[in-house]
């Protein structure tokens, strides 16, 4: 009976969405720069366009703040400088989230990654150092080779990163940044079925797509994309994850990811964008903390686990109406 009363609470809070809401103010709007590196050859050049012109496709569905550093708009200017600059004038508390594509090559000397751009490199330090500021949901996406250290070194609290290497000694072009652009711009990755592409199942599809292209090619996979959204710095794979649920566990008992990535939306469904920033930052906070409580089920009394569910599910509910 307790089992069906809970599993009842969950139905009424996810479906109390039919509650009429007011627009969502201008502070919740998403900031999306896309930096274009330096393409090295002319057929990188075009493969890196047609992502940037996804993810600007995506973001102008999405009404965001869109600005592009490199490729086909670069200027006279430094694009390092650029990058730092943008970084700079972006507001750094507020509801919208701020997205930092990264699309192209990279390098690691054992120390330190970079992003290859036109002129100066960005190393993972740096970024790291300009991002340092910010309080508002961040996601950076790296798509370039040897990306893997950017992950371990801007990974932090409300933040989702993206790498397309395990490590930084994986330095053959990624072709992860690709099919990553695809499925976030595809409504058959929306594998919860909410009407959305969130960045988790932007990337569990991406990483699916790339490992069927090298299963397709008979070539040996020279890449493996991690996602890190706990702070640790981490990661986790793609196979680690069952639709949008992480159901390994690492060795060391470490978090696992997934949870915060899956509320980054970047195109919100209709009903999301009913919600005020306000109350999806409520119902985001008490979505984690059941995820976190089914994480430590295994270690708890079964009952003490149920009363906590249950206080968090009416919790849940009565933001949804509104109380």
């Amino acid at each position: 009976m307790r089992t069906r009363a809970l599993w009842s609470l969950l139905l009424l809070a996810a479906g109390a969405g039919g509650r009429s809401f007011a627009a969502a103010p201008a502070d919740d709007r998403p900031t999306v720069i896309v930096v274009a590196g330096a393409p090295g050859e002319a057929d990188y050049a075009t493969v890196f366009d047609g992502e940037v012109k996804t993810w600007t496709a995506v973001g102008a569905q999405a009404g965001a703040k869109q600005i592009t550093i490199g490729g086909a708009s670069a200027g006279a200017g430094s694009d390092h400088d650029a990058l730092q600059q943008a970084c700079a004038a972006e507001p750094k508390e507020g509801a919208g989230e701020f997205w930092l594509v990264l699309v192209g090559h990279g390098t690691f000397d054992g120390k330190e990654a970079k992003f290859n751009l036109r002129g100066n490199d960005v190393s993972a330090t740096e970024l790291a150092a300009w991002l340092l500021p910010f309080k508002r949901p961040v996601a950076v996406i790296d798509t370039a080779s040897a990306s893997a250290p950017f992950l371990a070194k801007l990974a932090g609290p409300n933040r989702v990163v993206v790498s397309s290497t395990r490590s930084g000694y994986e330095q053959n072009y990624a072709r992860f940044g690709k099919f990553l652009a695809e499925a976030m711009a595809d409504p058959k990755s929306d594998l919860d079925k909410d009407g959305q592409v969130s960045l988790l199942e932007g990337f569990l599809g991406g990483s699916h797509r790339t490992a069927e292209y090298y299963k397709t090619e008979g070539r040996l996979a020279t890449e493996h994309a991690l996602i890190d959204d706990n702070g640790d710095g981490l990661g986790t794979p793609a196979d680690w994850f069952r639709g949008v649920r992480a159901t390994k566990q690492a060795k060391d008992g470490a978090t696992l990811d997934g949870a915060r990535a899956q509320q980054f939306v970047l195109v919100r469904s209709a009903r999301e964008q009913q919600l005020p920033p306000a109350v999806r930052a409520q119902r985001d906070a008490l979505e984690l903390k059941v995820a976190q409580l089914r994480e430590a089920k295994g270690k708890m009394p079964e009952d003490e686990y149920f009363r906590q569910l249950e206080k968090l599910l009416l919790a849940l509910a009565a933001v949804y109406e509104g109380t």
